[in-house]
């Protein structure tokens, strides 16, 4: 056969299937870590720091994990393996997480939450590319985007369903309330069963299979011109220089160290490929790096844009609803715990939405393209996100999530459709986990610049932050329209 086979409904439902459970881990970590932080002493502008092991954990990873993933075959296959490790790892720092005695000890177990999560769900998204045929991408992306958003609407609603059931939802101060933590149990349990259904439920094409299946164009790949990347290499190490010394002389936020450590670590990552093996992994991720299709530094801006965004909003939703709604910046009161847990009512509620809109996105693609498609539903996010602070009371907060459920159903989808569709089978993993330095990027930039901003240009307003996600995500939108469409999906 020199095309791949259409798989079914339930072949696919079952390959994405054990994204309910990644998600379920990832929602409970969105929706309730910066509530432990500030339970376990952390200020509001210290958050976004905090925050940066999520991130930075992904930019290191997802490629490492990909191209592993690449050259890996056993007799569970070829993305599964990871799938099934990192879904362990997770479950064992969803546990310990809640029950974490200082705040350094949780921003450590983010760092190993996050760090697990990314090695299941970077291969996942691989995974949809050497599985399905281009005509079917979109479908089998959108199959992830909903059961992303089935996990979430359960993950993100379970402390404020515990409550209801009985279960303590405050605790003296420096302690996590019991919803928190059963909830978080809960979560690992979910987490290991969806992905071991699966790895249990699936198979993968070997190697010679799935490249003769490979209905991308092969990549244009220009050989790695060394003077150039050594040039290129001195100019970001003297930016990050620059910076570092900027920052330290300035007496600037500590948190600006970090984008000056990223520009200088990817100068002398240019400057090793001098020095290194070329034909060794570092090298030929670089060099793929280096050879990245057009269509993949287009979608980089859309992701950029995108992410910002949605970091923001996972770092300033629980504050801007408890100061705003609730009147109270004070954790240990009923009315921030309160608060604490509608936000996670709302995020069920995007996520639920965005279940729905997973339903509504292929149809969206083959009448509109994909292009179109994503700019007005990354457009309804930004308009839902700057709408937060302006409802007349916090019930009316689920019509801003509607928007917002439209846009995170489109970034999980649209823009992996778009990215496949353009490199070959034996470079899915690692373009994939390259592609992830667009959503880790993003949201080290804003680690970096949101606690500064909130406290220097919006005088401790989070809601303002919110706003400036908005806009952010509207942005993100117009972008999407220099991105080509690819010929399958072109309305």
């Amino acid at each position: 056969m020199s095309a791949k086979p259409r798989l079914s409904f339930w072949q696919i439902w079952n390959m994405c299937f054990g994204f309910l459970g990644i998600q379920f881990g990832f929602a409970l970590q969105n929706a309730n870590v910066s509530r432990i932080f500030q339970t376990l002493g952390a200020e509001m502008d210290s958050l976004p720091g905090l925050w940066v092991a999520a991130p930075l954990t992904g930019l290191i990873v997802q490629p490492i994990i990909g191209y592993l993933s690449d050259r890996t075959w056993t007799g569970l296959g070829r993305r599964r393996p990871y799938f099934l490790v990192g879904a362990v790892l997770s479950s064992i720092a969803l546990i310990f997480m809640p029950d974490s005695p200082t705040l350094w000890i949780a921003a450590g177990l983010l760092w190993v939450l996050d760090a697990s999560i990314n090695i299941s769900m970077e291969p996942f998204r691989a995974f949809v590319g050497d599985q399905l045929p281009v005509s079917q991408r979109a479908k089998g992306y959108a199959m992830q985007s909903f059961f992303i958003g089935v996990g979430s609407v359960i993950a993100s609603m379970l402390p404020w369903m515990l409550e209801k059931w009985g279960v303590a939802n405050t605790a003296e101060a420096g302690q996590v309330p019991d919803t928190v933590r059963y909830a978080f149990y809960a979560g690992a349990g979910v987490l290991l069963g969806a992905i071991v259904w699966t790895v249990l439920t699936t198979r993968e094409y070997p190697p010679e299979t799935l490249h003769a299946y490979d209905e991308a164009a092969p990549l244009d790949r220009p050989a790695l011109d060394r003077a150039r990347a050594t040039r290129f290499g001195f100019l970001w190490l003297g930016l990050g220089a620059l910076g570092l010394a900027l920052v330290a002389m300035q007496g600037l936020p500590r948190e600006l160290y970090l984008l000056g450590a990223l520009l200088a670590a990817y100068g002398l990552a240019l400057l090793a490929l001098n020095v290194v093996n070329p034909d060794n992994g570092f090298s030929q991720v670089m060099t793929d790096i280096y050879a990245m299709p057009t269509t993949m530094r287009r979608l980089a801006i859309v992701q950029f844009f995108s992410w910002f965004a949605l970091f923001a909003m996972w770092i300033y939703t629980t504050a801007t609803v408890t100061s705003v709604y609730y009147d109270t910046t004070d954790t240990t009161s009923a009315a921030y715990n309160t608060g604490a847990n509608w936000v996670g009512v709302l995020f069920a509620a995007y996520n639920g939405f965005a279940a729905l809109a997973a339903i509504a996105i292929p149809f969206m693609a083959h009448r509109l393209g994909l292009r179109k498609s994503h700019l007005i539903n990354v457009a309804l996010g930004g308009l839902g996100l700057a709408s937060v602070p302006f409802m007349p009371n916090e019930n009316w907060l689920v019509l801003s999530m509607v928007g917002v459920g439209f846009a995170w159903a489109s970034i999980l989808s649209l823009p992996y459709a778009l990215l496949s569709d353009s490199v070959p089978a034996q470079k899915m993993g690692v373009y994939m986990g390259i592609f992830n330095f667009f959503i880790v990027i993003p949201q080290l930039v804003a680690v970096a610049t949101l606690g500064y901003i909130l406290k220097h240009v919006f005088a401790d307003d989070p809601a303002k932050i919110l706003i400036m996600g908005g806009i952010s995500m509207l942005v993100a939108g117009l972008c999407v329209l220099r991105v080509p469409e690819p010929a399958a999906h072109a309305a």
